[in-house]
């Protein structure tokens, strides 16, 4: 008898041992939260390339180019486009804008552009352009957003200005498309679909392309 009890003892215990494994086979466990290995750091020439401007009529910080991706830092490629030189070219879809050149290269920048449904696109002529200009946010725009009643007559130039530092006025024949190519600071709305329609670049890009633009210049904007 008492050994009748051992063996049934036994079974429990190991029943309980059998039913604690299975239940801690069940059991949620937590996975190890992975590790993002850290960005490689920026090269010098890049680093350079956006330092600070300390010269111009409101200095500039340098840019977080470590936000940007690297596809998106200014650089000279090959001219794929197809347009002659002297053409600036924006490819929404990619979010580049090309500055064609001679022999068949081009300076290749990258850019934020309108979010879907303020987008513009097709030809026309970069009809003059403007150091720290005044911006002046359409009627449509200050309907959407009544917060910019301030600015209907013009918001002064600056830092915080959203034309920034440089801005290239888009006319189709004599008439102003109220589209632009200007600067922006902000270092995470390149690559993406942003604005209400313009297209923006780095200050420091956006600088280095004024330079390059004559007035009169095509512009090709493509969906």
């Amino acid at each position: 008898m008492q050994t009748l009890l051992l063996n049934r003892r036994q079974v429990m215990l190991g029943a309980s041992s059998l039913t604690a494994l299975a239940l801690a086979g069940c059991a949620t466990t937590t996975p190890p939260t992975p590790v993002t290995p850290p960005a490689p750091p920026v090269p010098p020439e890049i680093l350079s390339m956006y330092a600070a401007v300390p010269g111009e009529r409101f200095p500039i910080p340098a840019a977080r180019i470590d936000l940007v991706d690297p596809i998106y830092w200014r650089q000279e490629v090959a001219n794929i486009t197809g347009e002659p030189p002297g053409t600036v070219v924006v490819d929404t879809p990619n979010r580049f804008l090309y500055w064609t050149m001679e022999n068949g290269r081009a300076m290749r920048y990258g850019v934020g552009i309108g979010r879907e449904g303020f987008a513009w696109e097709g030809r026309g002529h970069i009809a003059y352009g403007r150091e720290w200009p005044t911006w002046t946010p359409p009627s449509e725009m200050i309907a959407r957003q009544p917060e910019l009643e301030p600015y209907r007559h013009g918001m002064e130039p600056g830092l915080d200005n959203p034309l920034g530092p440089r801005a290239l006025y888009i006319h189709q024949g004599n008439r102003d498309t109220l589209y632009r190519v200007h600067g922006s600071m902000d270092a995470l709305t390149i690559g993406k679909a942003v604005s209400s329609g313009c297209v923006r670049l780095l200050f420091q890009d956006v600088i280095d392309l004024y330079e390059r633009v004559r007035w009169g210049a095509p512009i090709v904007v493509v969906q």
